[in-house]
């Protein structure tokens, strides 16, 4: 397998009125887990259902009803942490983190504070081809999410949904390792991706089944490194934290507005307070939400109606021996087997269908060719179109029947896309296309030397022109296209037309 080797991105510095500052970013992605049932309930979790109708009674805290753990929302925990190279708990507990949401039936949210499933593990987020930031993950732990509340449906009375209440989400914590609004951006993109490419959460950002907490300070050059050295967070500015961002644009925005808050607090003699904030859109602005609340604030103690969870090392290593294939393996591999660019790679791995349309593509068959063909003619048309790779009209096959042509000098590159265009919009097997439609190119050197001939002949000034400077040659390969219809194999005529303005 090939390694790719790093060259770490410079953090972001923003110029502040008396000094220059450094961006410290820490995030916390809340990821709904990929299961049919809730947490600790047998509810549906399928989204858009009507309000209320994916509640059991415990969901809806009835007296006397108790959770039981859904034991696939365990092993998709662990899954998600084997893919970060994770270290998983064999024992862990959950906790009752109270506090009041009016959809929060509880009054309470069973968290893991004190022993989370999974602890520390790592996720390398590429930035470009040779740069990425290596961000450490602090742990991993399964909570219940709460409900939502409706304000937009009466002027006068706020609504609750308990659809969401107990569906299990895994919160994924980062260290600050994170320099730039960029960064954070690519971090969620990347784990977004790792997620997905596991089954473990769908991704889906717009239906909220991945939310990000992003947390910013800022700090003088230099304090940053003292941080790493020393793990001591003095070193560091008073963090703000930013909920439930869903948009990569906005995460960024949000950074970059509240770090400038921040400068500008403490140039000005200030200090910044710990709090929770709420990004703005609308007017690109971060507003307070409530003080930023410590452990204590939310009186957590181990909750006294599940027994701590135990599992077994050889049930993980099951898991583990079942693990896909992951991005960062897949696009190695891609760039060791097929000899594509580290930018190819990454493209073609972005999104695990998009890797095994390729694959089905290339194999077999010349690599470059393949991924030029998916990522610039197949992707382009279906971006423009606005489809995913399940949606395109054209199978891997046909792709692939295409390129067997160009390989065998059936058609000529040029036919190729007019072939592809005829197989997207009308479906059928290229090379029954070819014959049916006469499509297949001139290969026959007689017949260009004819066709080039008859141009020469007819054309002695271009022909002079074309001795005295060579570049004008591509006129009469032009020429011989156009009457061979665009058939004549190009490479023929192009040592043709070499050869006989030579003699």
């Amino acid at each position: 397998m090939l390694d790719l080797t790093y060259e770490t991105p410079k953090p972001k510095v923003i110029a502040g009125a008396k000094h220059d500052w450094e961006l410290v970013i820490g995030m916390e992605v809340h990821a709904q887990v990929s299961s049919n049932a809730k947490l600790f309930s047998g509810a549906s979790t399928k989204f858009g259902n009507e309000p209320n109708s994916n509640v059991a009674f415990v969901d809806s805290a009835m007296p006397g009803m108790l959770p039981v753990i859904n034991e696939f929302c365990v092993e998709q925990a662990v899954r998600t942490g084997l893919g970060l190279n994770a270290e998983i708990h064999l024992k862990s507990a959950f906790d009752r983190k109270n506090y009041f949401y009016p959809d929060l039936p509880q009054g309470y949210q069973i968290s893991q504070l004190y022993e989370p499933i999974v602890g520390e593990g790592e996720i390398l987020v590429d930035m470009e081809p040779g740069v990425a930031r290596l961000v450490r993950v602090e742990r991993i732990h399964l909570e219940q999410d709460a409900g939502k509340s409706v304000h937009d449906m009466d002027p006068n009375l706020s609504f609750v949904d308990l659809n969401r209440t107990g569906v299990a989400l895994m919160e994924i914590v980062s260290r600050p390792d994170i320099r730039s609004p960029e960064e954070a951006a690519a971090y969620v993109l990347k784990l977004r991706q790792i997620l997905r490419y596991l089954g473990t959460c769908d991704g889906n950002m717009q239906n909220g089944n991945l939310r990000a907490d992003v947390n910013v300070s800022i700090c003088r050059p230099g304090q940053h490194e003292k941080y790493m050295e020393t793990q001591d967070f003095s070193h560091l500015g008073t963090r703000c934290e930013i909920k439930n961002m869903n948009s990569m644009r906005f995460i960024q925005m949000a950074i970059m507005v509240e770090a400038e808050r921040q400068i500008k607090i403490v140039e000005g003699g200030g200090k910044v307070d710990q709090e929770t904030r709420l990004y703005d859109a609308d007017r690109n602005e971060t507003r307070s939400m409530r003080s930023k609340e410590e452990a204590h604030d939310y009186r957590y103690f181990p909750d006294p109606d599940l027994l701590p969870l135990e599992i077994e090392q050889g049930w993980v290593d099951d898991i583990a021996t079942n693990l896909p294939e992951l991005p960062d393996q897949k696009k190695n591999r891609f760039i060791s087997d097929f000899g594509l660019s580290e930018y190819d790679a990454s493209v073609l791995t972005a999104e695990k269908e998009n890797a095994d349309y390729f694959e089905a593509v290339a194999a077999g068959r010349n690599g470059k060719l393949a991924a030029n063909w998916v990522i610039n003619e197949l992707f382009g048309r279906l971006k423009k179109e606005e489809h995913a790779i399940t949606e395109s009209p054209i199978s891997p096959a046909q792709l692939g029947g295409i390129l067997d042509l160009i390989s065998s000098d059936a058609i000529s590159g040029k036919i190729a896309k007019d072939l592809f265009e005829i197989v997207y919009t009308e479906g059928g097997d290229p090379a029954q296309i070819v014959e049916e439609r006469g499509m297949k190119q001139v290969t026959d050197t007689g017949a260009i030397e004819t066709a080039l001939d008859e141009i020469i002949a007819a054309n002695p000034a271009q022909v002079e022109k074309a001795k005295i400077n060579p570049k004008l040659a591509g006129w009469f390969v032009g020429q011989v296209m156009k009457a061979t219809g665009g058939k004549a194999n190009p490479k023929a005529v192009n040592e043709l037309v070499a050869k006989k303005l030579n003699d």
